[in-house]
This record gives structure tokens, sequence and C-alpha cells, in this order.
């Protein structure tokens, strides 16, 4: 089905003007200037597409930068990278990257300024105007929040910087702010779109667009990482004792209480299937912060790209990325809500029946050997990831039942459509959401445990176990154990976020915004899984092409495989280092402008914590 979503409708002026002639009937189209344009809403609601398509983040939050891949680096998936190799250096984290390039960071603020000021100079109704600016303003704090997170302060440019001349380059050569300067205009940019921007946009053509809801609840993820160990302290934070300025805490929880009270007030709220969320065309109640995708194959074509790259690539497709570790495998909980193994959890975990009486989120994201998988149009499709002996006079050679077969044994089957035939996948259309209101909800509960607000916290982290379909329990806490401190609250926000956002590039952030690199993953390797075929297996599970094998069920093709782990990480240890909470500051940058100071940790003097 074609999908229409307003932010593709232009994604550049030069295309919009071609279809807009009558607007411009009386303008002369190779003259056209500023006060022409944003006189006109209809030309500048074009213009702020352009900004909505430069700045909207793709799959898992990728903005364009160094963290592209943040399944990668954290347990949920396996990525050999630098990070995780303890060998990172100042020049490998580059999206501070100060060059005229109207693709980095500083060339879409200065899109942004540019609109900004342009809008300000014309004639269009104040009403109107405000809310233009408002949408550029949170993108705009968009992008900084993303590069102070990966660097703390950063240079604030908040209005267009002449572009020649020696003067003008003298100018543009700016030292950086502190990180509580840039946080501050974040917050002040946020705070233009909650006064101005509507709760929610009247018609589904605008679908997309920020609403007040949206910059309420981007705030406060903002304010939530500044109160954030990563933000507080120097040297390895202690998880059973994390560093705390209240007051920033108690700020973070009034803006995303803001945050929930608006969004649930104006329709917003957790959708009713945690599986089918994703497929909602208009109007997700999930979905705060979307960028919205679709299927067309015309130039107006907007693909997302993330499904054709993360179902089996056996398929016909160039996917089999995004494959879950042995070790998010085991960290679901139970049914009941308990963690694997717990002696007060109703179900036995075991490695060799793993996928059983797992949280029903599990095979909802999870993707094993001999699983039901609705996908290419098919209800009753079997994924297979065993190996199996092609001759039988040797028992001890191996090959996948499958070609190009999951190297961990698993698949990621979260937001992969069902419905898209694989000749088609390539054009799916499913959207991104980069906010989604059970976030804010457990934004809002980690903060309420930070300010000794447990009851509060308790209750948002029932709502996303109910929601998930976790048994309610005797007690009717959904698995979550009694009288918790807030410290214990903290921990279970932490792993409920796990789980809940698996696979949505949430995970990274979190374990560097508390700090626990050092605790949860130094000096471990991530694992896989081979199941290799049993000796008298029967032939249809033994002998290609493995006719019948679908006629089994897990339970009944389980005995007859062996499970082994293997590392995924080999040759080395995990080894996230200190100062790679705040990254260095490219040499490149520093040479382009040599008033950014290097960050401390990195050889300079900026305090990346004031």
């Amino acid at each position: 089905m074609k999908r229409y979503k307003i932010l593709v409708a232009a994604l550049c002026l030069s295309l919009a003007l071609s279809s807009c002639k009558k607007v411009l009937d009386n303008v002369d189209q190779g003259n056209a200037v500023a006060d022409q344009i944003f006189n006109d809403s209809t030309l500048a609601v074009l213009n702020l597409n352009y900004l909505y398509n430069s700045n909207l983040p793709d799959w898992a939050g990728n903005t364009g930068g160094a963290i592209s891949n943040p399944g990668g680096i954290s347990e949920e998936t396996y990525n050999d990278n630098k990070f995780f190799r303890g060998t990172l250096t100042n020049s490998d984290v580059t999206d501070i990257t100060t060059g005229s390039n109207v693709n980095n960071n500083y060339g879409k603020i200065r899109y942004i300024n540019t609109f900004i000021r342009d809008v300000n100079s014309g004639t269009m109704p104040q009403g109107t105007k405000n809310r233009m600016i408002s949408q550029a303003l949170f993108l705009r704090a968009f992008r900084y929040f993303d590069m102070v997170r990966l660097y703390g302060g950063v240079p604030l440019v908040l209005t267009p910087l002449e572009a020649v001349g020696t003067e003008a380059k003298d100018a543009a050569l700016l030292p950086r702010n502190k990180t509580s300067e840039c946080i501050a205009q974040i917050v002040a940019d946020l705070d233009s779109g909650i006064k101005y921007l509507p709760k929610k946009w009247a018609g589904s053509s605008d679908w997309g667009r920020i609403t007040a809801g949206a910059a309420a609840a981007l705030k406060g993820r903002v304010l939530l990482t500044w109160a954030s160990p990563q933000f507080i302290t120097e040297g390895v934070s202690d998880p059973s004792n994390p560093a705390s300025i209240p007051q920033r805490w108690e700020d973070a929880y009034i803006a995303n209480t803001q945050a929930v009270t608006l969004l649930s007030s104006n329709g917003f709220g957790l959708n009713a299937s945690y599986e089918n969320m994703w497929f909602t065309e208009v109007n997700n109640p999930e979905a705060v912060f979307v960028t919205g995708y679709n299927n067309l194959t015309t130039d107006s074509r907007r693909n997302n790209g993330y499904d054709v790259a993360t179902r089996p690539s056996y398929l016909g497709t160039s996917g089999g990325s995004n494959q879950p570790t042995w070790d998010m495998v085991k960290a679901y909980p139970m049914k009941d809500g308990k963690k694997p193994g717990d002696p007060t959890s109703a179900y036995t975990f075991s490695n060799d029946t793993y996928y059983k009486n797992r949280d029903p989120r599990f095979d909802k994201t999870i993707a094993y050997n001999g699983c039901t998988w609705n996908i290419i149009g098919n209800q009753n499709y079997r994924l297979w990831t065993y190996f199996y002996n092609p001759d039988l006079s040797k028992p001890t050679v191996f090959s996948t039942s499958e070609p190009k077969a999951s190297g961990t044994g698993f698949y990621c089957r979260k937001a992969i459509d069902p419905n898209v035939l694989q000749s088609n996948v390539q054009y799916s259309g499913t959207d991104w959401m980069e906010i989604r209101y059970a976030e804010v909800l457990l934004n809002l509960a980690e903060c309420a445990a930070a300010t000794g607000r447990s009851s509060e916290a308790y209750d948002n982290l029932k709502l996303i176990r109910k929601r998930a379909g976790i048994e309610v329990g005797a007690n009717g806490l959904y698995g979550l154990d009694i009288g918790m401190t807030n410290v214990q609250l903290i921990n279970a926000v932490m792993y409920e976020r796990q789980i809940e956002f698996a696979f949505e590039g949430k995970r990274f952030w979190d374990l560097r915004r508390r700090k626990l690199f050092s605790s949860v993953l130094n000096g471990k390797v991530r694992t896989g899984i081979q199941l290799n075929i049993k000796a008298g297996a029967p032939t249809s599970l033994s002998v290609s092409p493995f006719a019948g094998r679908d006629g089994l069920t897990v339970d009944q093709a389980t005995p007859f495989f062996t499970l082994s782990v293997k590392n995924m990480d080999t040759g080395y240890t995990i080894s996230w280092k200190e100062e790679y909470y705040f990254f260095g500051i490219p040499i490149a940058s520093i040479a382009n402008n040599p008033k950014l100071l290097q960050n401390k940790g990195w050889g300079g003097t900026f305090d990346p914590l004031q």
C-alpha cells in the first residue's frame, strides 16, 4: 500500500518550485530571494520540509555520525570496532567537523539558522512564524544534543555566520561553550516548541511534524542525560552508589512529568501491540518523535533500509545484520517478569530450551532456530539456523542448513514488516520512532526513582510490563521485586530499557550516560551459539533438502541438536576506556579552528563536566 508522508512531499526547494507554479506566477523564478519565499507560507513550509529531511535520524537513531551502529557497540549484536578494542583515537569520532559542508552538523545548523532568520524577516502572520521557527529550533536542539553527548560543550552558533572574506573566517573561529551553556540553550530551544507548537496537528497530512509533546519529551531526555553519571563525575562511577546532583534530577523529573502530561492528554500513549506498533500508518499513539518513510519507487521515495538489511540474507536480500548475541537472548526475563535463573521465578531456564516461557517480547524480537516467523507474506514460515552433516560418512564435518546463516544463531525480527514480499523489501516504508511513548514513561520512572518517588517509578514500570504481556503476579507487580531501594529501582529501569528498546539504538547511550561499560562489559566477550545436528536425528532435519522438517515443533526438533557457545569477539576482550565517555576533538577540527580546546583525558584542558 502506498504510504504518504508530508515530510517527503518536497525534499528540497528546487524540487518544490517546479510543482508550485501557481504560487510563483508573479515571481521571477530565476531570481527568487528570501523575502519572496518567506512571505509565502507554502514556500516556507517547503524549506522547512527540507530541514526535516536533512536532520531527522535514521533507524537506531543514526544521525549520520560515527555512532552509526549503536547495537554493535553494546552487548546486543556483534560488531568489531575500535570502541571495544580500546584503540580509539581522537580522529575517529568526527561529528564535530567544522569544515564548510552542508552534510555535517554545523552545515546543517547553518541551514537551520538561516531558515530562522529568514522566517523572522518575512511577512507571514506571527503565529505561523512561531510554529515554523519552533520546529526549526527543535531540530537545532536535536543536532546540538547529539554533539554534546559525544564531546561535552561545543561552539554554540545561533545565527548564520558570514561565509566570505578573511574577517568572516576569523569570526567563525569560535571557542567551545561550556557543557552547561549548551544544555541551557538546548532547553531554551525546546521550550519554544512546548510554547508554540500544536499539542497535536489537526490533519493526517501533517503526521510526523514536531508537536509540543515531542519538544517536551526531548527536553526530558536531555535533562535526564544531564543528570546522569556521565555528566557528573570523573573516574568510574560505582553503579551501586551512582553520583548525583539532586537539582538536576529534580529538573529532569519535572520535564518528564510535563512530557507525559502533554502527550497523554492529547491522544499519545502505549500502542496496544508491542509487535505491530511499527506498522501503524498514521497517528500511531506511540510515535512521539518519528521519521516517516514510504514505499515509493519514484524520485519521491524515502525507503527505510533497515528491513532489507536485517531480515535473513538467504531469503534473497543483502541482509542478515543486527544479529542478536547469545548474551542478549539470555537477558530476557521469564514470562513472570523474573530474570532467568531467579529462584523466585515460577519458570526454570535452560540453555537448551532458552526459548520457552520467556517474556512475550522475546518472541516478538528474537528469531531463533525452528521458530515460526510471519515473514514474506507467509504466516507459517519456519526459520532454521542449525548445522548438519552434508556427508553422513563424516559425522564431525558440519555445514549450515541455510546459505549465509546467522553468525550468532539468531536474527532480529523487531519491526520487520511481515507483509512485504522479498522482491519489494528494499522499498519498505516502516517508520522509525526516535522517541516513543514507552521511553518517556521510562525516563520519568528513572527520574522518579532518583528523586525518591518510588511508587511513581513502580507505576510506570508496571505500565510497560503490562503492555508487554508479562504475568501480573499475585502481588500485582508484574515480576518486579517488592520494596526496592532507589538504586535498585534505577537498576530495574535500566534492565527494562534493555529489553523494551532492544535493537533500537538506545542501549549504547544508556550504558554511556550511566557509565556502565566498565562494570557491565569490560573484560568480557560477546557470544553466539552453534546448533549441531546429533547422530540419529530424523532425515527431515539431517538430510538436505530437509523435506518435512517444518512439520516438527521446536520442542520436537530441539533434542536432536547440541548447543555450543562461541566467542564473537576473537583475540581480545572488551576494553572500553574511561576517556570514551567524552570523545576527543578530531585533530583536523582543531587544525581548522585552533580555538577548539581538546578534552581532558585526550591531552587537553577542556572540562566537559562544566
